[in-house]
């Protein structure tokens, strides 16, 4: 039987469909899928109770720009992994771009409004917030807002 994953940040990881391929961010000193974990280096460098104040900062910053936009707010912020919200978008001129790093951890969450077909995604680090628009199973993409923090 595989030992349990071992977390920095004290996240329950019993329940990730991805433990297997993860080995805890104690392991890997915060590198769990082989990039950066924002929970790991910010707890590592500030302490816990300051990457907690800073989730909240960030909420506030975001809901911020999601009232701009007319999108309900969020309550909290959730460790991520790159590849699972690291959404395609069509650029104008019709390139392709993604803006995350599939292996590291970020910060997001998902919006989804009653009676309306789209959900709202927000991810972000210490050095972004992005927030987008998409549809079910994350088809057609839509990037709302990049801001650089």
């Amino acid at each position: 039987m595989k030992a349990e994953n071992k977390t920095i940040c004290g996240a329950d990881c019993s329940q990730c469909g991805f433990k297997e391929s993860c080995n805890g961010c104690a392991a890997t000193n915060g590198c769990p899928f082989g990039g950066s974990c924002i929970a790991a280096q910010y707890i590592k460098k500030h302490g816990k109770t300051a990457y907690e104040e800073f989730k909240a900062g960030l909420v506030l910053q975001i809901n911020s720009l999601l009232a701009s936009l007319g999108i309900p707010e969020i309550e909290n912020l959730n460790e991520l992994p790159g590849f699972f919200v690291d959404l395609k978008y069509t650029l104008p001129g019709g390139a392709e771009a993604t803006f995350l790093c599939p292996n590291n951890i970020y910060l997001g969450n998902q919006i989804c409004v009653e009676n309306n077909e789209l959900c709202y995604g927000v991810v972000s680090d210490a050095g972004f917030i992005l927030i987008c628009s998409y549809r079910e199973n994350g088809a057609d993409p839509q990037l709302l807002i990049y801001k650089k923090l």
